[in-house]
């Protein structure tokens, strides 16, 4: 997004679909850098100004999360709350920058009167106040922001090989993944910013370099169980979280090193149990609930000899392998986080921009996102259109002030506004809209876009009229 609006003519590859690993598989968080406040105050400055910027760019796509860090009474514990408020209270002084509310100390009856599934042996809690988003949305909405900019946008298009001549990388063989169509793109600078797949991408150009890949589990239970995020210490004093999110709650998450296949990450009934019993221990009733999903990830961390895995750096670095390797015109993006995504294509595109000669600077922390102008009255327009509110809200959520173009396409043809499950508030409309507008392929595309096949049903209602449509919609 950021080079396209720079004028710089852009080609954004992608292998399978967009946010269909390490950033899908996160939780969704555009946090402060809080666990930086220690070590790293800068940081914890930045990632506060750069939450301040994605709610301006598309406000319709976060929303708030009041968190409770409580704390068990007992040996410690008066120590333990106090600590939480001098720490909350150095961290009070970012949250202006992101819109964030200052702490609050809570006794043990006002913790238990907001969260009644808490232990009742606490001795009281300390809120905080973070974002969340829909991360599969957020990069959609940056790709298309790219191709609306002049950039070329393809999924499921893999990488096969470089053209490497005299130390030059001067571009790129692909192959569709779908239809087994093959190409080459020549381009000045190739920038791999594949994640955790990069370090074995790159060998391919004969470019090198280390990361420490950190495999991350959630799981998904089926209704939301909590009326606030919640805290909880693990087995080995790791911090983990529970979060309301639309109709379910999540866990996560483990932070284990990982160097296995990315394709087939698996998830392990230790994982799961590792999380189930470092939650139960703050909120005693959650194995009432059925859980419904589970998915893991893995994180780009950079690499360090000895520590933890949860004590490594979540910091960003670009490397030059005309100066690391001797390949020319080959970039590499390594670490970061979901919540720094954009200062890190900021520094990427300065970069890029520099090599290239081009002076336009960036834009992206003020011009909003597709559908991030404004945000409809929901209501209003569920009732101009004849749709289910909800349905409606939904769709402004995901898709902003553009949800108008979803509502045109059900004026045009009426019974495209039924919903495609009895348990899925999404219209049929909407569904037709990402296969023709946001490179929808696959029905697992559709998931990713419209948030299907996430609930408690797991789109088991809903997949084969998606199916349908798609094939209806590409003409299989």
């Amino acid at each position: 997004r950021d080079t396209a609006m720079r004028g710089i003519r852009t080609l954004l590859l992608e292998k399978n679909d967009f946010a269909a690993a390490t950033t899908g598989a996160s939780s969704g968080m555009i946090h402060g850098g809080l666990r930086y406040l220690t070590s790293d105050v800068g940081t914890t400055e930045l990632s506060c100004t750069d939450s301040g910027y994605i709610q301006k760019i598309c406000p319709h796509l976060l929303f708030r999360i009041p968190f409770l860090a409580p704390v068990f009474e007992g040996a410690g514990g008066r120590a333990m709350i106090e600590l939480y408020e001098a720490f909350f209270s150095v961290y009070d002084r970012y949250q202006p920058l992101k819109n964030g509310k200052p702490h609050t100390r809570l006794s043990r009856e006002d913790a238990l009167a907001i969260e009644p599934g808490l232990h009742p042996k606490i001795l009281g809690a300390v809120t905080m106040d973070e974002y969340g988003i829909d991360a599969y949305r957020l990069v959609v909405a940056n790709a298309v922001s790219a191709a609306e900019a002049g950039a070329k946008v393809l999924n499921h298009t893999e990488v096969t090989d470089f053209l490497v001549d005299a130390g030059k990388v001067l571009g790129v063989k692909t192959r569709d993944t779908l239809t087994g169509e093959t190409a080459t793109w020549r381009a000045r600078i190739v920038f791999n910013a594949t994640g955790p797949y990069g370090p074995a991408f790159i060998r391919k150009a004969g470019a090198r370099y280390k990361l420490r890949p950190a495999k991350g589990v959630h799981i998904t239970l089926e209704r939301r169980i909590s009326n606030v995020a919640v805290t909880a210490t693990s087995i080995d004093g790791r911090q983990i979280f529970m979060i309301p999110q639309e109709n379910t709650t999540i866990i996560g998450t483990t932070d284990d090193d990982y160097y296995g296949d990315l394709d087939r990450i698996p998830i392990l009934e230790d994982e799961i149990e590792y999380l189930l019993q470092g939650m139960e221990r703050m909120m005693p009733g959650i194995r009432r609930h059925r859980m419904v999903h589970a998915w893991a990830g893995v994180r780009p961390t950079l690499y360090k000899w000895g520590p933890i895995e949860d004590k490594l750096s979540r910091e960003h670095e670009i490397y030059d392998h005309g100066e690391r390797d001797g390949v020319a015109n080959l970039f590499s993006m390594a670490g970061g986080k979901l919540a720094s995504y954009r200062v890190m294509s900021e520094e990427a595109a300065d970069l890029v921009a520099k090599r290239l000669g081009v002076a336009a600077g960036c834009a992206t922390h003020t011009s909003a996102l597709p559908g991030g102008d404004e945000t409809p009255d929901a209501r209003k327009l569920a009732e101009a259109h004849r749709l289910h509110p909800h349905a409606v809200a939904r769709m402004i959520y995901r898709h902003g002030s553009r949800a108008r173009e979803i509502l045109e396409i059900v004026r045009e043809t009426p019974r495209w506004g039924r919903l495609v499950s009895q348990t899925e508030p999404v219209t049929e409309a909407e569904v037709r809209y990402v296969i023709r507008k946001e490179w929808a392929r696959t029905v697992g595309d559709i998931h990713r876009r419209c948030r299907t096949g996430g609930g408690a049903a797991q789109g088991g209602g809903s997949t084969a009229v998606l199916a349908q449509i798609l094939g209806e919609e590409l003409e299989l």
